[in-house]
């Protein structure tokens, strides 16, 4: 089983903290940023930042749902983690100041054991296309969200 890695990022013209503070409320602002391959999203624990327990099943083709369980760490100020207890997927979401004055680069990056094989390969060479795509709605959405 090979790592397979999913990122992609945007500048969004809202300062980092604004940012950052969306991106933890996982109560108000996450459900908003979701694109219609999620569904069955639940805060199941607290809400806001580290600490949270959130559930969705992503559905990233016709034939592929994932069940998350997602559990919230932030490591560092600026990222958070979300690592799922029903598989080996982390996604880390990084806010840092962006490029000019009052705006933010935030990053994505997924990592999961992906399957060996001929089945792994097309994981590997397909699955971070297509969850680039979801993010780059989400992200999309987030700017929308933030930007003033």
């Amino acid at each position: 089983m090979a790592q397979v890695e999913a990122t992609t990022h945007r500048e969004i013209a809202a300062e980092p903290g604004e940012v950052r503070r969306a991106l933890a409320d996982y109560r108000e602002t996450r459900p908003k940023l979701l694109p219609g391959h999620f569904s069955e999203y639940e805060v199941r624990e607290g809400g806001e930042g580290a600490g949270t327990v959130v559930h969705w099943k992503l559905q990233a083709t016709s034939k592929r749902v994932r069940d998350c369980l997602m559990d919230v760490t932030e490591p560092s100020e600026g990222e958070l983690v979300e690592s799922d207890r029903n598989s080996t997927m982390v996604t880390t979401w990084t806010v840092a100041p962006g490029g000019t004055e009052g705006s933010s680069r935030v990053t994505i990056r997924t990592t999961w054991k992906g399957a060996g094989g001929i089945g792994g390969f097309f994981e590997r060479t397909f699955a971070p296309k297509g969850l680039g795509r979801i993010y780059d709605e989400m992200l999309a959405k987030l700017a929308a969200e933030t930007e003033k």
